[in-house]
């Protein structure tokens, strides 16, 4: 399967989580974060190029990861990217769930938010460059870093972004 990143609007992020809105807007507020074991944690992460496969379309999702006890959000802080992500309800069992792995464009200072347990992939960079990323998310989030073999299923290539 060859996915082609998506520009990351309101509408199309809508099943895997929301874009944070500026304090000016009346419905900000109406979507808030969790965190079941009230552990908020703010720091800066990376990712680099060399942490994903590649081939000649572009990159190998190999792996999806998931919290179901916090959501979390991102802004990348350096470079564009490139996110993959489906909704919790997916097992990843059979080829018919590659289906609904979207991959979305990650624009510098373009923050998201990802729903409790939706599956992701990235923030990856595009680029040779490491992204930094602005990260909100659970301070535990290693003991609840769930993970799906998805190259077990079939492959999943991400085509460079426009």
């Amino acid at each position: 399967m060859l996915l082609h990143p998506q520009e990351l609007t309101a509408d199309a992020w809508r099943p895997f989580g929301w874009l944070p809105l500026r304090d000016t807007d009346p419905a900000d507020g109406g979507q808030t974060l969790e965190f079941a074991w009230a552990d908020p944690h703010l720091n800066v992460i990376s990712h680099g190029p060399e942490e994903i496969e590649h081939d000649t379309n572009g990159a190998l999702v190999t792996r999806l990861y998931r919290h179901d006890t916090h959501t979390q959000a991102l802004m990348a802080l350096n470079c564009r990217g490139i996110v993959a992500v489906a909704p919790a309800s997916m097992t990843f069992k059979d080829a018919a769930d590659l289906d609904s792995i979207r991959a979305f464009a990650v624009e510098p200072l373009a923050p998201f938010v990802l729903h409790r347990g939706t599956w992701h992939w990235g923030p990856f960079p595009i680029g040779t460059d490491p992204i930094l990323l602005l990260n909100v998310q659970g301070r535990r989030y290693i003991e609840d870093n769930a993970s799906a073999d998805v190259a077990a299923v079939g492959p999943v290539v991400i085509a460079p972004p426009a």
